[in-house]
């Protein structure tokens, strides 16, 4: 597989020449198809990892490029999913869904004239996530569980080549996560687009990723990479695997390393 997103050298600082540096000589590299996870400290620069390869911010120096084009403003090919859902509330859950389709070409153009098949294609998404018979409940209607199933639905009812999900779990109880981790792999093992999972669970991270990269304290880069080779599909048993288990304590203790060496610093 070819390099679908790579950060070559990439810095960011906010505010000017005074300013914070939030990442430095930052490099990575995710292949096309691939699930990839981001994880490190708070405040290490997962975040704004997230707004630079999708071309809201700009880099202040090094190189990012996706899909073989060096991003120089925000992309089009790209879908979004956060901790809070921000469904509209004054509209329906398909209209919710199908938001998207009314913004990004060439859907936006083709809408109208082709409302009947985006449509199905909207109800399928739904019907994935087991939200079958929910089309027409607003999102104040839902849980939060079922708002976040709706979420993904709408980042990827354009069929973005790269789905960009920021702690989309977060907010959820346990029971909950779980759940939507094994609905998220389902989805991405029909679809297999090139996904970043920005994430502080890692367990969640070793349970969708096939590649997880550690990040340093601020100003944050690539400290460590950790194949996942963990089969698919993968289930909550899979988190008693002893690979599993030996996973996240390798990361939890190069994270719990990290921050004790910014302390001292």
């Amino acid at each position: 597989m070819d390099n679908f997103v790579t950060l070559d050298g990439v810095d960011l600082q906010y505010g000017g020449s005074g300013g914070v540096v939030a990442l430095k000589g930052t490099d990575l590299q995710i292949k096309r198809g691939e699930f990839a996870a981001v994880v490190g400290p708070s405040g290490c620069g997962k975040s704004s990892l997230m707004k630079l390869v999708t071309g809201l911010t700009p880099p202040t120096g090094g190189r990012i490029s996706v899909a073989g084009q060096e991003v120089s403003g925000p992309l089009k090919c790209v879908g979004m999913a956060f901790q809070n859902p921000t469904l509209l509330p004054w509209r329906k859950l398909l209209s919710n869904v199908m938001l998207p389709l009314e913004i990004v070409q060439p859907h936006r153009k083709r809408l109208s004239r082709h409302r009947g098949e985006y449509v199905e294609k909207a109800r399928g998404l739904l019907k994935m996530v087991d939200l079958e018979g929910f089309e027409e409940r607003h999102p104040w209607e839902l849980s939060g569980g079922m708002q976040q199933r709706a979420n993904l639905c709408r980042a990827l009812i354009h069929e973005p080549d790269l789905l960009m999900l920021d702690e989309p779990f977060g907010a959820l109880d346990a029971f909950t996560r779980e759940e939507l981790w094994g609905v998220l792999q389902d989805i991405w093992m029909e679809k297999r687009f090139t996904t970043v999972l920005v994430t502080h669970d890692l367990r969640e991270a070793t349970y969708l990723a096939d590649v997880i990269f550690v990040m340093s304290a601020r100003p944050g880069r690539v400290i460590a990479t950790h194949r996942v080779d963990l089969p698919r599909p993968r289930t909550l048993e899979t988190t008693f695997d002893p690979a599993f288990i030996e996973t996240v304590h390798a990361i939890r203790n190069q994270i719990a390393q990290i921050r004790e060496e910014s302390k001292a610093a």
